[in-house]
């Protein structure tokens, strides 16, 4: 077992906060902008798939960096916690993600490019890339 100083595991425990805080801005911002009509090529809504494919590419993105399928987890619980209560109805009726085929497709797609990032993700692999120590080169 490997033992780390106290830097390296703040390092750590700071990538991982900045994941989540990633997730929860991939969340607020394309949960306001995915129906947007300007981008409606007529049935599809491609603001939402574009969206998807960003959370897609963030989250597996995150596990490779950190070499763990722990910054998928990290940053889709970001993107969860503020997508989950955007579907739910106001007491005025009013809906962030709202029923339509650009927030099904913004909130189905995302809950499975959440699936796949994880299931691409390493799932074990050593240290992350920000702690990771390169040997020294020899000069020879």
């Amino acid at each position: 077992m490997e033992h780390r100083s106290q830097a390296e595991s703040a390092l750590g425990g700071a990538a991982y906060g900045m994941l989540f805080v990633l997730g929860v801005v991939i969340g607020v911002v394309g949960g306001f902008t995915h129906p947007d009509p300007a981008w409606q090529v007529g049935p599809v809504p491609v603001a939402a798939v574009i969206w998807v494919l960003a959370l897609f590419a963030v989250c597996l993105g995150a596990g490779k960096l950190m070499r763990a399928r722990l910054g998928t987890v990290v940053t889709a619980v970001g993107w969860l916690l503020v997508t989950m209560p955007f579907t739910l109805e106001l007491g005025a009726g009013d809906l962030v993600i709202a029923q339509g085929a650009p927030g099904y497709v913004y909130l189905y797609g995302g809950l499975a490019a959440l699936v796949a990032a994880y299931l691409l993700a390493p799932s074990s692999g050593g240290e992350s890339w920000l702690l990771r120590g390169y040997p020294p080169k020899n000069p020879m």
